[in-house]
């Protein structure tokens, strides 16, 4: 087998399989770092043995047995027992005559990520350090990008990370889903990393969205009584069936409709009953009856932009944010005038906000303001990390200029 195709099989097992394998590993292990360690030397086996023997028929398997041995010489090796202080007899209970990994099949059990979601959830571990920690262990994404997110730089984000993994080792965390007495502390920021993750990828043309969206129901069905939970299954699904394929970007308002996942759209929708309960709703719930609304356009063949500020207003008052209230301003222009939306608009945020940018721009070009909304299109097009919206937005910018004064 050529290296190439070795290297393929194991890029597509990296990116379809990297959080299941690590959560099995680190759940056996107790030690999300070893387990990280071990799981890294299994795929750089992979790419030394495969071209040579072929990639075995379940490559998942083979990359846990290879990392589950790693874990086991670990465990062995001197150095280690000196430095974890590890008696004999945990060193047996360690590694049992009727290894429960031996033979496993990683797809053939319960998902084990929720564990580790909750474990990272855990209060021993900065408040600051679980949600990156959830995106960068459970859901696979690098610490560049986990960094890129939350506004630090990647050296401050690793060594956010790197303490956080020492606490779950030395705290001995156990690798569960928590009882109700801990659940309310730890399901907020389990929901948000979940959310987090397909936020940051559901435009990017891989898995990673599609995995968050899996988790999230998985995460629903195991908590079949946490409103919250069905929300986020419902929000991140109603998103799902609006990704459009790579290339040049449309907006939501200009889209087609018929261009939707019809079945996502469905699945998504029935989440959102689930998740409905007497009382003042929570954060997820508004957010997918917001984007339950934008795909009833599929339906009705327009926008119904009165009951999206009701929703917006309603989530600005339960879980008020930048990105809210400036979606809240764009609606306000749609319903009230270009001026009216203006006014609603935050003053300039700092650091700079590319969605404020972009719809103020937006909302200057329908107040026929052309100079200043160019202005603000272009700044909006140098804030976006997306190629394509970028394109979208400088176009944007040149269309206006070439309007001339109005």
């Amino acid at each position: 087998m050529s290296a190439a195709r070795a290297r393929a099989a194991a890029e597509r097992a990296a990116r379809d399989s990297y959080g299941r394998l690590l959560a099995l590993l680190a759940a056996h292990a107790g030690d999300v770092a070893l387990a990280e360690d071990a799981l890294a030397d299994a795929f750089e086996q992979a790419l030394t043995r495969w071209p040579v023997d072929g990639v075995p028929r379940s490559p998942d398997a083979w990359l846990l047995t290879v990392a589950r041995n790693r874990v086991r010489d670990v465990w062995r090796s001197a150095a280690h027992r000196r430095a974890a202080a590890l008696p004999v007899d945990a060193l047996t209970e360690h590694l049992p005559a009727d290894d429960p990994l031996a033979d496993v099949d990683p797809f053939a059990i319960p998902d084990r990520r929720l564990a580790l979601l909750f474990v990272c959830a855990h209060p021993a571990i900065a408040a600051d350090a679980r949600t990156p920690l959830m995106l960068q262990t459970v859901l696979g994404l690098d610490s560049a990008r986990v960094a890129t997110a939350f506004a630090v730089s990647p050296a401050a984000m690793q060594q956010r990370l790197v303490r956080a993994k020492r606490r779950i080792a030395r705290a001995r965390i156990p690798f569960v889903v928590p009882d109700r007495t801990a659940m309310a502390e730890r399901l907020p920021p389990v929901l948000e990393a979940v959310y987090g993750c397909a936020a940051l990828t559901w435009r990017q043309g891989d898995d990673l969205a599609a995995e968050a969206q899996h988790l999230a129901v998985t995460l629903a069905s195991a908590l079949p009584d946490e409103p919250e939970a069905w929300a986020l299954a419902a929000l991140v699904t109603l998103s799902l069936a609006r990704r459009q394929a790579p290339g040049a970007f449309v907006p939501l308002d200009e889209q087609d409709p018929a261009g939707w996942d019809a079945d996502l759209v469905a699945e998504g929708e029935t989440y959102l009953r689930r998740a409905q309960r007497p009382g003042v709703p929570g954060r997820f719930r508004l957010e997918a009856a917001i984007q339950a609304v934008h795909v009833d356009r599929r339906r009705t063949g327009r926008t119904d932009w009165a009951a999206l500020r009701t929703l917006y207003v309603a989530l600005d008052a339960v879980a008020p944010s930048l990105g809210g209230r400036v979606a809240l301003a764009s609606v306000v222009g749609r319903l009230d005038g270009a001026a009216a939306g203006l006014a609603a608009l935050p003053p300039e945020p700092s650091p700079a906000f590319q969605p404020w940018w972009a719809a103020r721009a937006d909302l200057l070009a329908r107040a026929g303001s052309r100079a200043q909304a160019a202005v603000a299109f272009r700044r909006a097009a140098e804030l976006c990390d997306d190629a394509a919206v970028r394109a979208y937005l400088a176009a944007r910018a040149r269309a206006v200029d070439d309007e001339g004064p109005p």
